[in-house]
């Protein structure tokens, strides 16, 4: 039970740090305007705290000069008052009106900057991080976590400075007129606070879980969106309602008890405060009546001129620890939604300690290599030595494994003492049923994941030692799923190499095949995407995806189900270009389809993270192994 109270009171607990860090990002960021800010907002707090002030002068002018009837002399006073006080309104109004469109460019400036370094870092994120987080809930850090930030800058964090310094005013105020009636309002609004803090305590819990569960509905919703295919062909519709009504149950239940507390708190401070007031008027007249001596700053007697004003004070004391109590949710949701951006933007990017880079080179007849500032269509890896030397690798796309360990997690190994062997120009196919490991060697190529054990070697080199972009760069892939973006056809080929001219992405068009289809659209070249393609056939998608790889001009292609997705025709076509691409490169093909590897050089059958079978389509099927009997039809793949 004690455990369970622990965690309760962990997850009230508002994370102040948090909106520390929010604050030092204003003044990093705005320096200049944030101060100026600061002290516009300081200065209407404090013209609007001090009318008692003047309100106590008035009555007591009053009072002076009413026996008399010396009403010009009443006037020589009070009218300066009044004539100062409209100008430091008119001033006051002038700051807000300057502050708030101060507040909104800062604001929307300060969002900005957390989005862009959100996004930013997460280009640079390993893979594993998406393993872990859902799409759709990384996507409610750019809407609802963001916006719970914009409410606390630009409403929160000015209202709370404002009551705050509304606050010390009149209890200074106070103190210079009575410390009696100061220490009755201090007692009054300790109860205030002691409210708060119960009744504010449960409102900020629900409000940090209502941004939790948002980010779930929100990621179910886009899951839903992404599937409706497969929903409909299973006739899913009931099961997909039934399911967002658990998720959208939690946030109805969260959203509605958040709110509930958060209502309750308003009217509940707002009546403590009323009757505070009243209880002020009533201990006042008593002091008053009873002429109990006054103990104040000013030395003035208790009387009807310190008691009206004071009434006043308390109403908006009182009036602005209630505006304060209000921002409590929002602060909450805020402390949540800057929890999870700057979990995002904390976050750990990529390791690479590699120091390998691949550079632009010229090779002369004898194989001397020298580095090359112009692009001269042949690279080499460029290793600094620790004795200071540089040596230069020609890159020619020899890949080799040395007994390879591997897990995506460290309990449940996927690959067992991997080794192979892919020589420049050769063409090596895996093979096997699902989950035996082939795409995990292709990821582990691109070092998407580290290995657990064994060593990579990419020309010689040990592919640690190589930087990943670099490493990258070398390597084009197409996969089983097709990821197009919006823009033109002739942008998502040129995304695989962005200096690519308009002639070299037709050209890698042409290659593979998809230059038949894109001059029968509408605009051709230019024809625009969306949805990831959408208005395109599934083989379609892969012969842009070809393409794109294809532009790139990698010495080593990774195919992995490249022609899956493609009818027997087109794949006819496919592979005429595919020849094409492959002369002279390194090729690693993971296909379902034997038709597809029967003309690699090595064919590796592998069987629950081990290869248990390689060498040539000739060779496997003289074996009479696995190969053959899968070639044969004696069993599936799967």
């Amino acid at each position: 039970m004690r455990k369970n109270e622990s965690s309760d009171k962990k997850s009230r607990r508002i994370d102040f740090r948090l909106l520390g860090r929010i604050i030092k990002l204003l003044f990093k960021y705005y320096p200049g305007l944030s101060t100026l800010t600061t002290i516009f907002i300081i200065f209407s707090a404090i013209v609007s705290s001090i009318p008692p002030l003047f309100l106590q002068r008035v009555i007591e002018t009053i009072g002076k000069y009413y026996e008399t009837r010396d009403w010009a002399a009443a006037r020589s006073v009070i009218i300066p008052q009044v004539t100062l006080l409209i100008v430091l309104y008119t001033v006051s109004v002038i700051c807000i009106l300057v502050y708030r469109q101060l507040s909104a460019y800062i604001t929307q400036g300060i969002l900005y900057r957390l989005r862009r370094r959100m996004f930013d870092n997460m280009q640079y994120l390993p893979i594993r991080y998406f393993d872990r987080n859902s799409y759709g809930d990384i996507m409610s850090y750019y809407t609802n976590d963001i916006d719970a930030i914009r409410q606390v800058v630009a409403e929160t964090l000015p209202i709370v400075l404002q009551s705050s310094v509304i606050v010390l005013t009149v209890l200074f105020i106070m103190a210079y007129y009575s410390v009696w009636l100061m220490l009755l309002v201090l007692l009054g609004v300790a109860v205030m606070l002691w409210v708060s803090r119960t009744v504010g305590g449960n409102s900020s819990k629900y409000f940090v879980r209502q941004q939790k569960s948002m980010g779930k509905t929100e990621g179910y919703i886009q899951e839903i969106m992404n599937g409706q295919k497969v929903v409909k062909v299973f006739n899913h519709e009931d099961q997909s309602i039934r399911d967002f009504d658990a998720v959208n149950q939690a946030l109805y239940e969260d959203s509605y008890r958040a709110h509930t507390f958060a209502n309750m708190l308003g009217p509940i401070i707002l009546n403590l405060g009323n009757i505070l007031y009243v209880l002020v008027a009533i201990v006042g007249g008593i002091l008053m009546i009873n002429k109990v001596p006054n103990l104040s700053i000013s030395g003035l007697a208790l009387g009807i001129s310190i008691i009206i004003p004071f009434l006043n004070m308390t109403k908006q004391f009182t009036g602005n620890l209630n505006q304060v109590s209000q921002q409590i949710n929002f602060v909450a949701m805020a402390a949540a939604g800057a929890q999870r951006v700057f979990a995002l933007t904390d976050e750990q990017p990529e390791a690479d300690n590699g120091y390998v880079t691949l550079v632009n080179a010229v090779i002369d007849a004898e194989g001397n290599v020298t580095e090359s500032d112009a692009k001269t269509g042949q690279w080499a890896w460029k290793h600094p030595h620790g004795d200071g030397t540089l040596t230069y690798t020609p890159l020619r796309g020899d890949v080799r494994m040395f007994n390879v360990d591997f897990g995506y997690d460290e309990d449940k190994p996927v690959l067992h003492d991997i080794t192979l062997y892919a020589e420049p120009g050769q063409k090596v196919a895996f093979v096997g049923a699902t989950g035996a490991g082939k795409t995990t060697i292709t990821n582990l190529l691109n070092r998407f994941y580290d290995i657990a054990d064994g060593k990579i070697r990419y020309d010689g080199i040990n592919i640690n030692k190589i930087k990943k972009s670099d490493l990258r760069r070398s390597l084009g892939l197409v996969l089983q799923e097709t990821c197009l973006f919006t823009g033109t056809v002739m942008d998502n080929i040129r995304y695989g190499r962005l200096d690519a001219t308009d002639e070299e992405c037709i050209a890698a068009a042409k290659l593979s095949g998809a230059d038949s289809f894109i001059t029968r659209l509408p605009d051709g070249y230019q024809t625009q995407l969306s949805g990831s393609g959408s208005n395109l056939s599934q083989g379609q998608r892969q012969l842009l995806a070809i393409a794109r790889a294809a532009v790139a001009d990698p010495p080593v292609m990774i195919l992995d189900e490249a022609t899956s997705s493609i009818d027997t025709r087109t794949e006819s076509i496919v592979q005429r270009g595919m020849d094409k691409l492959m002369e002279g490169r390194t090729v690693f093909v993971i296909a379902h389809r034997l038709s597809t590897v029967m003309n690699s050089d090595v064919i590796m059958v592998l069987d629950h993270g081990r290869i248990i079978e390689r060498g040539s389509h000739d060779q496997l099927i003289a074996q009479h192994g696995t190969y053959y009997q899968l070639y044969t039809g004696a069993f599936e793949l799967e």
